[in-house]
């Protein structure tokens, strides 16, 4: 008996040795620059130590460099700045590699879609230029015109795609994504006539006079056409696109990424990447309440991947005059009359329903709410579910919240409703809020953060990508200085300081995630997600923000992206259709350069559309 209390007294000490030696020898320490911790308590630090993936510890150099043992690796910052990873708040990282089968059509300065007749020219050489793209999926699709950047100040129509192609299907989207234009041969091809009565929640746009469709297509009306005609395509790209969306948010300094509105087989798509042990990041999915029956949220990650929530959509976009207002429109889009609010994109019931399972189930629920009377629809509905089950605590997300009212926003405060707000606006559409969305008044209050900050609240700051490049630094340049592209303040009482708008990018949508205690802030413990900048967001002029660049992404103690060329680094929005920089490289975890792309607006639901018609049902 005694030989065996020995023995296991040696074992438990040697047990003891080995994890004091492993908690105390750092595998890597990151020193000599700057360390903005995103921690109250010690917002700096002069070095990092990590050890298996973790935070080991931090602080003063001296004492972090006690933790180096024979085989540390010491990486000098060189002056440079880390800050913990960034978490996104909102975007959608799987409808990213879809871009390549897109023509540029963004106005200037992005694209050169200045007016109709260059539209026509852009999309000509797009399909002489990528015959083997088209011959594959058997019709053109350009992204990114703008009505409001047009010299015509108007949609093109059906008979000008016509003058593209009369046989073959021709679409082209909006930059918002929530409308689109096809040629006659697309509506042909999609059973669209003169007699085909507008969807719910959408529109079929009619030519002066008559029923004739013009090609131009609102919300769902939009939507179902491309889902018809993409139902031949190819599901094989789909765990390209989930490895792809990955990648680029990783090189805009993302360690945790999010897929904001799942369905079909993109679901399986995410699940065989992560079990291959093929994703760079983190993970997390919310799939659409409405389209999938089956839905099994995890607080812990499977190689990276989880599913978090769920989501639900309750109406459009603002700048394409599809977000449902309690106020009209400050201009009325064609054909509408002057009181023209927009419109919903599902009933009362089904918001009511959808809300009610979500906390019947204890799921976190992530809504897409863009206008104030969508918003009004989603706080009674979370009011009267929150009344049927008080004790549950899911962290309840509102997406976008464009025309949030301010005693909405003391509502969600009262209800512990998470705003995930979209700044950007206030730089790609912020001028077109002013003289055509809402009005040089409420235009003033869009993504109102000065509201939030007044009370106390946190928030998340989101890039929507794919429709939005999701570059962290134009995120975090908007927040601070809301300015427009013609250099106006948008609401100068919503700017944010630099520290709190680094915090909607860090720790806040951590704590959305529910992952605060492992991410956001660097402290011992939390995972080693880190991004490194080459300028310090806190003393850099704010109107410098967005030139600040991504040099390097860290995962859990590995480099999962690096920069190579930062002189010939871009950040200006680039085409929907995504072009590979030769600057971006990736580490262990890539095999391909990831492309960059960028565009504008609110989520593409069409890009979603496209993916449900590729990859059918997940039932």
């Amino acid at each position: 008996m005694k030989a065996i209390t020995l023995s296991l007294f040696a074992a438990c000490l040697a047990c003891a040795t080995q994890f004091a030696l492993a908690a105390e020898t750092a595998d890597t320490i990151y020193r000599n620059g700057t360390i903005l911790t995103i921690n109250d308590n010690a917002p700096a630090a002069q070095a990092v130590a990590v050890s298996d993936g973790r935070i080991l510890a931090v602080g003063n150099e001296a004492e972090v460099m006690a933790t180096r043992g024979e085989s540390t690796q010491l990486v000098d910052l060189e002056g440079k700045t880390m800050l913990p990873g960034f978490v996104d708040s909102h975007g959608h990282a799987y409808a990213i590699g879809l871009q390549a089968t897109t023509a540029n059509l963004l106005p200037p300065p992005d694209g050169e879609g200045r007016d109709i007749p260059t539209l026509q020219s852009l999309l000509r050489n797009w399909i002489a230029n990528n015959p083997d793209k088209v011959q594959a999926v058997g019709w053109a699709l350009g992204f990114g015109y703008d009505d409001s950047q047009l010299k015509e100040q108007r949609h093109p129509t059906r008979q000008e795609l016509d003058a593209i192609s009369t046989e073959m299907p021709v679409v082209i989207i909006h930059q918002s994504g929530h409308f689109g234009v096809a040629n006659s041969k697309a509506l042909e091809l999609a059973g669209v006539t003169a007699d085909s009565p507008n969807p719910q929640g959408g529109v079929f746009r009619r030519e002066a006079g008559s029923q004739q469709p013009n090609g131009v297509m609102e919300e769902n009306a939009f939507f179902s056409v491309l889902g018809q005609l993409a139902a031949s395509f190819n599901g094989d790209v789909n765990e390209a696109l989930v490895v792809e969306g990955a990648r680029l948010l990783a090189s805009f300094g993302y360690t945790t990424a999010q897929e904001g509105r799942a369905q079909g087989m993109a679901l399986d798509a995410m699940e065989r990447v992560a079990e291959r042990g093929a994703l760079a990041i983190d993970l997390v999915a919310y799939p659409d309440i409405l389209a999938v029956k089956e839905i099994t949220p995890a607080q812990v990650y499977k190689n990276r991947y989880r599913v978090g929530g769920a989501k639900l959509t309750i109406d459009g976009s603002p700048q394409g005059k599809t977000a449902w207002l309690t106020q009209p429109y400050h201009v009325a889009p064609e054909g509408q009359p002057a009181d023209y609010v927009g419109y919903p994109a599902i009933d009362e019931a089904t918001t009511y329903a959808a809300v009610e399972k979500a906390y019947a189930n204890g799921w976190q629920l992530l809504v897409h709410s863009n206008g104030d009377a969508a918003s009004d629809q989603l706080i009674s509905a979370v009011r009267a579910a929150q009344a049927k089950y008080p004790a549950v605590d899911n962290r309840p997300v509102l997406i976008h919240g464009q025309v949030l009212r301010e005693d909405q926003v003391d509502a969600l405060k009262e209800l512990g409703i998470f705003p995930s707000l979209f700044p950007m606006h206030t730089f790609y559409w912020g001028d077109w809020h002013r003289s055509s969305v809402l009005g040089p008044e409420r235009a003033e209050n869009i993504s109102p953060t000065g509201w939030l900050m007044e009370r106390g609240m946190m928030f998340g700051s989101h890039h929507d990508a794919p429709v939005a490049l999701p570059d962290s630094m134009r995120v975090l340049s908007a927040t601070v200085t809301r300015t427009t592209r013609s250099g106006r303040v948008l609401g100068a009482e919503h700017r944010v300081p630099v520290a709190t708008a680094l915090k909607a990018l860090t720790i806040w949508p951590a704590w959305q995630h529910f992952e605060e205690a492992s991410k956001g802030s660097i402290e011992v413990g939390k995972l080693a997600d880190f991004v490194v900048l080459s300028e310090n967001p806190l003393t850099i002029d704010p109107d410098e923000l967005a030139s600040i660049r991504i040099l390097e992404t860290i995962k859990e103690g590995q480099a999962v992206y690096r920069r190579a060329d930062l002189q010939s680094a871009s950040t200006a929005p680039a085409p929907f259709g995504i072009a590979p920089q030769s600057h971006v490289h990736f580490t262990e975890h890539s095999k391909l350069g990831a492309p960059l792309m960028h565009g504008d607006g609110c989520f593409n639901p069409g890009v979603d559309a496209l993916m449900r018609a590729i990859n059918g049902p997940r039932l």
